[in-house]
């Protein structure tokens, strides 16, 4: 994941407001089920870990990503309760310096190096998830394309950093498959309110259609970015706990948790009959 200073759009988050859902056109439609009422496709409620470097044989892969650690902490393969745990159905990514001041955290993948494992390209993708507190933390949870043959894309559902306790980044980049094509990259930031994020669980969702994608926060729509033409394969899962992004991260605090209570995906929505709005 990349930070940019400058972004395609910025919008207006919708902090509550019903009046609100009309201009973002998120409204739903009279009697339309909500995403997370269709199947269930995927599902970790974290009552126990199927984890491996690789993702042979496991639920999830702790590979290191694609092109590299990101942050400022090494992305480490899962040791005994290092940096992945589970305790009363949740799991615990931990972020914490070693024996010589490097920091270590982890990253889970639901498809391991070579793209096997669980991916699905349209429907409902959600967590359910405390943020770490203090300067320097960057935990995420996001999507990125399976297919390597063309350009990919990757859906940022949330980037909290923990400068801006009370807001999250959603993002939506393509990245080309030749160098000499240009990539795109679309972000907008949600307030969320009066608290800081870290003092609870929160549900972070993301609803991909041919059409739309759209960003839930607590199952309430908060923004839309219009789908990339370029979305043509199925997307993996990802959820880590990361540091700086280019923010100092001598103050943050060590250890550093990142709770995740479940990750779970839906089919997606039937399509409207014609006539009806899009989504």
């Amino acid at each position: 994941m990349i930070v940019l200073s400058l972004t395609r759009r910025t919008l207006t988050a919708w902090t509550g407001a019903a009046s609100a859902l009309p201009m973002l056109g998120l409204a739903p439609a009279p009697g339309d089920a909500a995403p997370w009422e269709q199947p269930l496709t995927f599902s970790d409620e974290f009552d126990t870990l199927s984890v491996s470097g690789r993702g042979d044989d496991t639920r999830w892969s702790a590979h290191t990503p694609w092109h590299g650690d990101f942050g400022d902490a090494k992305f480490v393969d899962p040791g005994p309760g290092f940096p992945f745990s589970v305790n009363n159905g949740a799991l615990t990514i931990t972020a914490q310096k070693d024996a010589a001041g490097q920091w270590r955290s982890g990253l889970l993948s639901s498809t391991n190096p070579d793209g096997r494992g669980f991916s699905q390209q349209y429907g409902y993708f959600e967590t359910r998830a405390k943020v770490p507190a203090g300067p320097g933390v960057w935990p995420a949870f996001w999507l990125v394309g399976v297919n390597r043959s063309g350009a990919r894309v990757e859906i940022d559902i949330m980037e909290y950093y923990g400068r801006a306790p009370r807001q999250f980044s959603s993002s939506v980049h393509v990245w080309p498959h030749d160098k000499g094509d240009r990539a795109s990259h679309d972000t907008a930031r949600t307030d969320t309110g009066e608290a800081p994020l870290s003092d609870g669980f929160h549900t972070f969702g993301a609803e991909v259609t041919p059409q739309w994608t759209s960003i839930y926060f607590d199952r309430r729509p908060v923004q839309r970015f219009k789908t990339p033409a370029e979305h043509t394969a199925p997307l993996g899962i990802l959820v880590n706990l990361a540091l700086g992004s280019g923010w100092p991260i001598d103050k943050t605090p060590n250890p550093s948790l990142f709770l995740v209570d479940y990750v779970r995906v839906y089919a997606p929505r039937p399509t409207p009959s014609p006539g009806q709005p899009g989504r």
